[in-house]
Formats: C-alpha cells, structure tokens, sequence
C-alpha cells in the first residue's frame, strides 16, 4: 500500500482498522482528509462513507453509539477551531464510556498557530480531558506513527484518540513506507488465584450475600446466574449493568441509584457481604459503609474507588466466576434470598407497577403507561437510545432487556441531546434492526437539526418522544430541594409539524388509548417516524427510598408554589404524583 499524502494515509490506515464510516461536516481544513475519504470509493467498495451531519456534536455521539454496539473503531472529524469544538460533547460521552473512538479535529495552517489566526484554538489542549491519545501532527515523518498510536490506543479500550492535523501537513507528500497495524486481539483479565481464594473465604463465611452487577457483566450472564444459585444471593444491577443481567434471571431485586426500583437498594444493606462485579457506581451514598464489601473488576484503578472495599479482586468477571465456582460451599438456606425477592415483588407491584395501573385513561398521558406499552410493542431484539432526565427513568423502569436488545444512553456523562444522535450512529451501523430514540422535548430540541439527518439518509429511526415541555428531572430536584420549580417550563411546540415538514411520518397522541395504535403504526412505516406523547408535565420520578427530607422538600417546595399563587399547579402535581409514594 503506497500513500500519496498525509491525508490519505490516515484514510488508508482507518480502512486497515476496518472504519467503513466517518461522521461529520465537511470544510477548509478538513478538505483534504475528506477528499482522501472520497477517493475510497466508499464502504460497497472496501472503502469509506462520509456520514454527513447538521452539528458535530451529533457526529461525535453517532460514532459513540456505533462504536459501543459493534465494538469496532468508530470515527469523527470537524474542521478547524468551530467546527472540531463542537465534538467536545460527545467526546465526554464516548471516552466515558469506553467507546473505541477516533476524532479528526483538523487545524489551522500549520505555520499560523500561536498567532491569533483566524478560527485558531488548540485542540491538542482542549481533547486532553476527554482522550486518553491526544496529539499534533507536524510533520509528515511524524504523522504514520501518531495515525498507528491512535488506532492502537482507541481499539485497545482505553476510549477516545484525538488526531489533530492541520490542512497544509494533510496535503504534504506521505512520508516513508507502509508499516502494517496488525493490530492485537483483546485478551482476558484472569485474576490471580489467591485472591479469588480470598473472594472465597469471604463468601463461604458469610450468612447473606448479595451481588451487585454493572456494565462489567457484559458476556458473564450465566455465570453470575450460576454463583446466585449456589450462594442463594439476590442481584440488583446498576443502569449500566441492567441489559446484560436483569433478563432471565430469577434473582433480580432491581436497581439502585437516582433511577433505581425495586429492593436492591435495601437487600444490598441488609446483607453481610455485598460481592461488586464489574461496577464502577458512582453514587456513593446508595451504597453501604457497614458491610463487608468485595468488589471484582478487570480495571484495578476502580477498585475501593466509590467505596471501602475489604476484598479486592483485579480480573475479568467471567473469568473469575469460573475460576471462583469450584472454591465456593452451596448454601442451602435461601431465607435471605426469598426475602429479598418477595420483597421485590411487593414493590415492583404496589410502587413500580402503580405508575401504570389505571393509566390508560388518565390525560395528559402518563409517561410511565406510554413506556410500558413501548416495551410491548418494540421490537424483541430493538436498540434504544434514551435522552437524559426521566426518560431515562421510563427506561429504566419499563423497557425491559431480553438478551438480544440493545440499550446506549449518556450513563456517565448525563449529557442532553444524546437520544436522536446516538440513533443515528446506531441505525447506521445496523441497518436493519429497530432503533427507537426515546427523546424529551427538551433533549431533541437542542439537536433538532439531526432530524434533516435521519431525513436525508432515511434511516428507518423511530422517534418515540415523551412531550411533557419541560425540563422533568430539572424540576424534580428543585421540589426534593424544597424549591418552587422556576425556568424549567417552555411552550408547547407542534414536534410532527417540524418532522413532517423535513418529510418524516409524524403523529401526535394525546389519546392513551391511541398509544399503541400509534407505535405499531410508526414501527410499521419504512423509513424515519415520530410519535409525539403529549405527557403529564407533573409526573415526576418518586426515588427507590423516599426519605423524611425529601418528603419535606417535596412538601415545602409545594407549599411555596401555592404562596406564590400557584394552588391549581400544586393539586395537579398532587394528584399525579403522590398516589405513587413508596408505601409499607
């Protein structure tokens, strides 16, 4: 392989890691890579696809989302100063995920940089936060080992590579042979025996076990199944965590944390060892300080992070279950387990399940009935995207994994406006499964543009969007604060006009007992659709354990609305809220 210019040996070097798609906007700077991408003849040709986008924070989360569903290399690229800045976003969202990302931010001539020149940033300080390989390319002798580095870095898990190039040293001649990628196979993590021996003692000593699984799980679904039966321990999962172990498992207790349901958040405090597998939660204050607390995970750097850990075991999941099976004792008395589940049950029934009970009459729709008929009508191997706020919440609570189906969220960036991209980097890269974007308004409008996206190329994207015109999540917690909600409502806006109009099926429900109706019919229509659920905007997120202050807050943030006037909006909230508190 023989490259004629700096450009089309990055280009010739993204084929050789398999790319067969690039995300972005076209521009200045960026020319010669794109040119470099044309050539290719594009994917039917063994080559490379330009995916164009209307913002490039949209290409940076498409590539996100395609790169976490197919495990491959993903890529992105935006022209100098403006034009790579807006990948910053969904760079956060891609390294803190761990996608196998790579971003072209292009760069000004190379000669003008320190100078104050026109559209003049530095990427190769701004990235440094969000990449784990960040580095300028200035010389064409420079440029094959920065563009292998890359690649290396990014396909060997360590999440985003920033290749920052200017125009000029893109257009120079390709310097110095071809050396091959020859890129490695990912190995496993085997831990070392004597800690799993530890691991063992520790869960042959204690009287109740319960495990905590997060995304860490991922391909260990039997065997954290099989240690359950043996130890008779319950299983809550993270949000992360809850595609790969909450389907055919018959010792779920839920999840814990912000979105959490069910009893995992009580079982976990109840037990006298608490096993962490592949989790890196976040929220310290779910889990327990009291209990003895093992915690597995092939990254050694999260261990003990979040919270005290007295038995830590650096390996891969699976590879540990299987090592630890043979040293753990069967432990014939399930009372703990039983209670837990029973426990489970009773909340999943009388507070999970009360958000949709009777709902199917209840206008504005109750978002919770719209989510649950959504699962029922969704495809059994579909891929969701989902908006941060509560639409993560419906999610969370009310589509349910199956093994097959797929589910990529903003889990540890938060950020908005994920939904829609994310979509499309899915749709792109499986072309003939069901996507379904579960978008806020608030979400969706901030990237509105990619609609003319998913118009463009058609991609069959279903758009399930929970309308309730404000800000949901924002305005919970100003009510748990005990703050009257302020700047979180905006007009209604007509979303299906605005779809329409760029040429997408839309309709508008306000009916519940159109729901279903107007999900088959969207699923049904080949290409893009939009069902706009006009939602009750006081429904809001009632926690896993509702404490004495967050009642207060709720309570003192209501009575402060109706100070200021506000007595209907606080009986409204009232009536679609309170019903579903956590009772004994």
């Amino acid at each position: 392989m023989s490259s004629s210019t700096v450009a089309t040996q990055l280009v010739d070097y993204l084929v050789e890691a398999g790319v067969r798609r690039i995300y972005g906007i076209v521009g200045d700077s960026l020319n010669p890579v794109v040119d470099a991408v044309r050539r290719t003849g594009g994917s039917a040709k063994g080559g490379i696809d330009w995916i164009h986008v209307r913002h490039e924070e949209a290409a940076a989360f498409a590539a996100s989302a395609d790169a976490q569903l197919t495990g491959e290399l993903a890529v992105c690229a935006g022209s100098c100063g403006p034009g790579n800045l807006h990948l910053i976003n969904g760079l956060y969202d891609a390294h803190r995920s761990g996608a196998p990302v790579v971003a072209i931010a292009s760069h000004i001539p190379s000669n003008e940089i320190g100078s104050g020149y026109f559209q003049e940033t530095h990427p190769d300080r701004v990235f440094g936060e969000c990449s784990a390989f960040n580095e300028l390319v200035l010389t064409a002798e420079q440029a094959p080992r920065m563009f292998r580095g890359a690649i290396r870095s990014a396909t060997s898990g360590h999440g985003v590579s920033v290749i920052t190039l200017p125009g000029d040293i893109a257009e120079l001649p390709a310097a110095g042979g071809h050396v091959p990628l020859l890129l490695p196979d990912p190995a496993t993590v085997v831990p070392d025996q004597a800690s799993v021996e530890r691991l063992a003692e520790a869960i042959n000593r204690a009287e109740r076990v319960a495990i905590f699984a997060g995304f860490g799980v991922r391909g260990a679904h039997d065997e954290v199944i099989a240690l359950a039966e043996q130890i008779g321990a319950p299983i809550g999962h993270s949000l992360r965590g809850k595609e790969f172990i909450q389907y055919d498992n018959p010792y779920d207790v839920g999840m814990t944390g912000l979105l959490g349901y069910g009893a995992a958040h009580a079982g976990m405090h109840d037990a006298d060892l608490l096993v962490m597998l592949g989790t890196d939660f976040p929220y310290s204050q779910f889990l327990p300080d009291d209990v003895t607390t093992a915690q597995v995970d092939v990254d050694a750097s999260v261990i003990g992070r979040r919270t005290h850990v007295d038995v830590p075991v650096h390996g891969d999941v699976g590879a540990t279950l299987r090592a630890l099976s043979p040293l753990v004792k069967r432990k014939d008395d399930r009372r703990f387990l039983d209670r837990w589940l029973a426990k489970h049950d009773k909340m999943m029934h009388r507070v999970v399940g009360a958000y949709t009970r009777s709902a199917d009459t209840l206008v504005p729709i109750h978002p919770e009935y719209a989510a649950s008929i959504l699962d029922e009508v969704a495809d059994d191997d579909a891929i969701f995207t989902t908006d941060t706020g509560m639409c993560n919440v419906w999610t969370a609570r009310y589509i349910n994994p199956t093994g097959k189906r797929r589910f990529i969220a903003s889990m540890l960036h938060g950020s908005m406006a994920n939904a829609l991209p994310h979509a499309i980097g899915a749709q792109v890269a499986h072309p003939g499964r069901q996507v379904v974007s579960i978008s806020g308004d608030g979400g969706l409008s901030m990237l509105l543009s990619e609609l003319l996206t998913v118009a463009m190329y058609r991609l069959p994207v279903k758009i399930v969007l929970f309308d309730n015109s404000t800000l949901g999540m924002v305005k919970a917690e100003m009510l748990v604060d005990g703050l009257p909600d302020f700047g979180v409502d905006v007009p209604p806006v007509d979303y299906t006009a605005i779809a329409a109009a760029a040429g997408i099926h839309a309709r508008r429900v306000e009916d519940p007992s159109t729901i279903k109706q107007a999900l088959e019919e969207a699923f049904a229509v080949d290409g893009p659709a939009l069902v706009q659920l006009v939602t009750d905007p006081m429904a809001l997120s009632i926690p896993p354990t509702v404490t004495g202050e967050q009642v207060r807050g709720f309570a003192m943030a209501l009575s402060k609305v109706v100070l200021n006037g506000g007595v209907g909006e606080a009986l409204q909230m009232a009536r679609s809220n309170l019903r579903n508190v956590p009772r004994p």
